[in-house]
């Protein structure tokens, strides 16, 4: 697993974090876009994005889905106690579930945070039992999220 070091996240530039900025903003951003917003030429930013990219500071791209839609989802918390030495083997099998959002590792209690979204309750209900019957999760708790006050 490639991790992005502190030192190498202090390094950024401000003209780097910019261009994070817009991309977060929206990721189909063309390279002529973001040099027109940043003041900084087509060729600078292409290389800046291919630093980043390198450097595994920018691992992806992806799709934010409009709230119009999302707002009509279900999504539920689930916090996970696992037998540790089939965490990584949970971790897998749970990533092939495709109503699974997130996968966070968590200290306390319980050792994962698993978000799951779907559009109605049985398969919420089907992924759940997806989740439980995984071999080595021990326990499950469920919150069903209903309504999201703030978001970034």
């Amino acid at each position: 697993m490639n991790v992005v070091s502190k030192m190498e996240c202090s390094l950024l530039t401000e003209k780097d974090e910019e261009l994070l900025s817009i991309l977060r903003l929206n990721a189909r951003a063309s390279v002529s876009d973001i040099a027109r917003a940043t003041g900084v030429s087509r060729t600078a930013i292409q290389n800046r994005l291919n630093k980043l990219e390198n450097n595994k500071v920018i691992k992806g791209y992806s799709v934010v889905l409009n709230s119009a839609y999302t707002s009509g989802l279900i999504s539920a918390n689930v916090s996970l106690k696992v037998k540790p030495n089939l965490r990584k083997t949970i971790c897998i099998a749970l990533r092939k579930v495709h109503q699974i959002t997130h996968i966070h590792s968590i200290s306390g209690e319980y050792d994962l945070l698993v978000t799951i979204q779907t559009s109605t309750l049985e398969k919420l209900s089907d992924v759940l039992n997806t989740v439980c019957s995984t071999e080595g999760v021990e326990r499950t708790n469920s919150a069903i999220i209903l309504d999201t006050i703030f978001e970034r």
